[in-house]
């Protein structure tokens, strides 16, 4: 059984930094992709970045280079590097996990920026 359990989240001046911190359980984490996504209140959920097995990257255009994400597979865990923080980053942020055949999501962590 695959678990996930997002971490980091909180309350930042806009400008601020956060990191994210995604910690999966239960099956081989080195040979999923993985990403990071968010939902706004009243808005669809959004995918914010992914990076593959191979530890390559991608974001969606409004990260705009504020964002990293980074993986490290020994200790089964994603991370998310969230710089220059802006009010409409505003979210719960998710994990997610590309399986092969079924995706996991972990239950979010809130980011709450203010201006």
């Amino acid at each position: 059984q695959v678990q996930l359990v997002e971490s980091g989240g909180g309350l930042v001046q806009a400008g601020g930094s956060l990191r994210l911190s995604c910690v999966s359980s239960g099956s081989i984490f080195r040979l999923d992709a993985m990403g990071w996504y968010r939902q706004a209140t009243g808005k669809q959920r959004e995918m914010v970045a992914i990076i593959d097995t191979g530890g390559i990257a991608n974001y969606e255009d409004f990260v705009e280079g504020r964002f990293t994400i980074s993986r490290d597979n020994a200790k089964s865990t994603i991370y998310l590097q969230m710089n220059n923080l802006k009010p409409e980053d505003t979210a719960v942020y998710y994990c997610r996990r590309l399986g092969v055949t079924t995706d996991y999501w972990g239950q979010g962590t809130q980011v709450t920026v203010s201006s």
